[in-house]
């Protein structure tokens, strides 16, 4: 097992804590700040659904370059360098399109950054799941943090607060990659580059993108629609951010446990739990979410609706593909599953809110998804998604 020095692990948790930092920042208010803007609950889902669609062509452009080339670090850098300076036309953006092409391309660049981080964090720690769990906690952390703090500035400032903490996390996650090293181990290797389109076209493999597709496509109401649906029954900007970061905050628990988790019962039976909790919580938001305690409570699911679920993830891609094509296989789970998965769910989430009539109809739509992808796991045994792919020399 690799020896990983100190300093290295400081800058990946730095990196990751301003990375979910942004997520904190842009994820849960973007809808407050488009509001703001004057725009619909229609057009917000529609602008979502386009800058998320940037994740599907963006993740595998940019992971072909670094896999091909071998300077996944590199890449990482020039992503956040790119996302700050095409981030800079928010702030002059006010039509619809205008505003959709500046948001679309600054995903398009952003896209770089975490496929590449988490190949680079996986290399550095050697596929040790619990010293990976241990950096990427950090990511929690920060999330955790920009969600309250910003969620609290609305309170006393306007909606377009979120927009001026975006622009200094981005500015301070471009810095922060600068004291990051790429492993020598982590070099172009010729002889295995090729496409990844056989290792796609398995059955293990297309059950797990679609599934993670759909648990997407059933977070788009809570990512659209969680802080204006808080701020309509008459809870406070702090309120929420202190709602959405405890579901943050029990993800750090999960990811000191995954790997103990994911030994004794497998990625199998695991993401199957964390399908049907999901639909469960989505159920207690759109028909409960009058009473606190109940909301309160919900949001511990959290832990496994995103915590548990990507480290899972993570470990399935990292054990059952080969190392080479790790990068593009990343950059498919998030273009494929966050990209086109959380486009649908993002529009569809538009469509129905209807301004806030359609909170229950939203929530129970993105309930029946993600106990869809959890009936979909049926399809493929628990020992498949333990052995590696057939392709795996």
């Amino acid at each position: 097992m690799t020896t990983v020095s100190r300093f290295t692990v400081v800058a990946l948790s730095l990196t990751y804590a301003l990375y979910f930092g942004q997520l904190g920042v842009i994820t849960p208010y973007l809808g407050v700040f488009l509001d703001g803007r004057g725009f619909t609950s229609a057009e917000i889902g529609e602008l979502f659904a386009v800058i998320t669609l940037a994740r599907i062509i963006g993740p595998s452009l940019w992971a072909g370059i670094a896999d091909k080339t071998g300077k996944i670090l590199f890449i990482l850098r020039l992503g956040c360098a790119l996302t700050v300076f095409s981030f800079i036309g928010v702030f002059w953006a006010f039509s619809f399109w205008y505003l959709t092409l500046t948001m679309g391309l600054m995903m398009m660049f952003w896209t770089a950054v975490l496929p590449q981080l988490e190949v680079l964090t996986l290399h550095t720690v050697d596929g040790d799941s619990k010293r990976y769990g241990r950096v990427r906690l950090w990511g929690s952390v920060g999330f955790i943090v920009l969600t309250v703090l910003v969620g609290q500035a609305l309170d006393f400032f306007s909606t377009e607060t979120p927009i001026y903490a975006s622009m200094l996390v981005l500015s301070a996650l471009f810095v922060s990659t600068l004291a990051l090293r790429q492993p020598d181990t982590m070099q172009r290797n010729h002889s295995q580059s090729g496409s990844i389109w056989g290792y796609l076209r398995n059955k293990v493999v297309i059950v797990f993108l679609i599934v993670n597709g759909l648990l997407q496509v059933s977070f788009g109401a809570y990512y659209g629609f969680f802080a204006l649906y808080m701020r309509d029954l008459g809870y406070t900007g702090m309120e929420t951010g202190l709602l959405i970061a405890l579901g943050v905050l029990v993800e750090v628990g999960i990811f000191l446990i995954a790997q103990k988790l994911i030994a004794r019962f497998g990625v199998w039976r695991l993401l199957m739990l964390c399908l049907l909790a999901t639909g469960l919580r989505w159920w207690v938001l759109g028909t409960l979410a009058e009473h606190f305690w109940l909301v309160f409570f919900s949001q511990f699911i959290h832990a496994l609706s995103f915590g548990l679920n990507h480290s899972t993830s993570m470990q399935f891609i990292h054990h059952y593909f080969p190392s080479h094509i790790h990068g593009r296989i990343q950059a498919a789970y998030i273009g494929l599953a966050f990209g086109l998965g959380g486009a649908i769910g993002n529009y569809a989430a538009g469509q129905i809110w209807q301004q806030g009539s359609g909170a229950f109809e939203t929530f129970a739509g993105a309930s029946l998804c993600a106990v869809a992808g959890g009936l979909l796991l049926l399809l493929i045994k628990p020992t498949q998604m333990s052995q590696r792919h057939p392709l795996h020399s």
